[in-house]
């Protein structure tokens, strides 16, 4: 494995400017992670910066969104067309989709809006659940690729993470790894503070692959990688990393977490670093590297687009992209004024378009829930609509995880049941 520092230290450099010069934001994540990311986006993650909806490209989701400096840093070196430098320049300022916490709706490449931590996490395990539903319907011609998540400490702390990785463990969700940034450090201190979790051995009680790697050494790191994807089993990859790494006075405190470093220190760590580039400038030998990296997908895409082209499967595939489920507008307007009035079950509908229609209409059926209170009533109106959402997402399918005591019925698109059917009772 080459020596990556320059390329590296370009993440560090965009990163540490950017927050200074919005005097806003995590330097400490991105400095720490740009080791483990160069390695990922230089040499395995399958993309063409070119192309960011191609459908079988790798999906990335930086769970850990209060760094995202760290994906801006990677889609703007790597080629794609935002954010632009002027962008990066207007990291968290009101009109820029350089947000604080990374937007799906703002940029091309931002698979998933990631900011309370956790739920990066679990919508990654619904990816990889998706990727493996698609390829059972389509074969490795068409759909085969890889789920990467970054979670930080704060992100294996919450709740949300245990139910997902018990649930991708079960599944043996093979082609999901996530790169833990062990950097021991929350935003109070040390992660000492908070917790004594032994993770790594909660993800192997729940069937995970778990090894370790010096997130400061490429090669380490390349071997950590080649270990993980090698298994039939999800993978959770220990990345020791120091946050704020090249930031000389405060590297591995608490200090380089959710603030700017200061004049003084960016200025320090540049003579660290050995970056001599001024702010918001990348040396011309180290942007061609990026844009080699984000070029390197490019015959991969066009050989899957041949192969999609003479499949028999072809119709299908293309109406399934087309009709995406979760297409939330952008425009907050239009959806006030479009659910103004309407039923919580209709403004349901209203979210999915036009495939609500093929899900809710006449023809379509999904599935209704009803919690039993300990009274046996039915659940409040407004939980009922979300026991909707595992047919649309599975293609009228049922996902067993996590109903308590829930009866599903199975409705047409007019509200009647299917005739003969019985109802059961799923528990946990």
């Amino acid at each position: 494995m080459q020596d990556l520092s320059p390329v590296a230290n370009s993440i560090r450099s965009l990163t540490m400017d950017a927050v200074q010069k919005a005097q806003s934001g995590h330097p400490g994540m991105p400095m720490g992670m740009a080791d483990v990311a160069t390695v990922l986006w230089t040499n395995y993650l399958k993309y063409d910066a070119s192309a960011p909806n191609w459908a079988d490209r790798d999906r990335f989701v930086l769970s850990a969104g209060h760094g995202s400096m760290l994906i801006y840093s990677l889609l703007h070196l790597s080629g794609f067309a935002h954010p632009t430098m002027e962008e990066i320049e207007n990291f968290r300022q009101l009109g820029s989709p350089t947000a604080g916490h990374p937007e799906n709706f703002l940029l091309p490449g931002v698979e998933c809006t990631t900011g309370p931590l956790g739920q990066g996490l679990a919508m990654a395990v619904g990816m990889a659940m998706a990727e493996r539903h698609l390829n059972a319907q389509f074969g490795d011609d068409l759909v085969d690729h890889n789920t990467w998540v970054i979670a930080g400490d704060g992100c294996l702390m919450e709740g949300i993470n245990h139910e997902a990785i018990g649930l991708a463990g079960h599944l043996k969700l093979s082609r999901l790894v996530v790169f833990w940034d062990d950097n021991q450090i929350t935003i109070d201190g040390s992660t000492d503070l908070s917790t004594s979790e032994n993770v790594r051995a909660r993800f192997e009680a729940t069937g995970w692959f778990v090894n370790a790697c010096d997130g400061h050494d490429y090669a380490d790191i390349a071997r950590a990688i080649d270990e993980a994807v090698a298994e039939d089993r999800p993978a959770l990859i220990a990345c020791r990393t120091m946050i704020g790494r090249g930031a000389p006075n405060k590297q591995g405190t608490a200090a380089t977490h959710g603030s700017p470093l200061g004049a003084s220190e960016v200025e320090a760590a540049r003579e660290e670093l050995n970056w001599q580039a001024p702010p918001f400038e990348i040396p011309d030998q180290v942007r061609e590297e990026w844009r080699s990296a984000g070029s390197r997908g490019y015959e991969t895409r066009t050989d899957w687009a041949t192969r999609l082209d003479a499949s028999e499967h072809k119709a299908e595939f293309e109406r399934r992209q087309a009709e995406k489920a979760v297409r939330a507008s952008s425009d907050r307007a239009v959806r006030e004024e479009r659910d103004a009035g309407a039923s919580p079950l209709d403004q349901v509908k209203n979210a999915f378009g036009d495939l609500g229609d093929k899900f809710f209409g006449e023809e379509g059926f999904y599935f209704f829930g009803f919690f039993e209170s300990a009274t046996g009533e039915e659940a409040p109106w407004y939980l009922k609509p979300y026991l909707t959402f595992p047919a649309i997402f599975l293609g009228v399918a049922l996902s067993f995880y996590g109903l308590l005591q829930t009866d599903v019925i199975v409705l047409r698109g007019d509200n009647s049941p299917i005739p003969g059917q019985q109802g059961f009772t799923l528990s946990d």
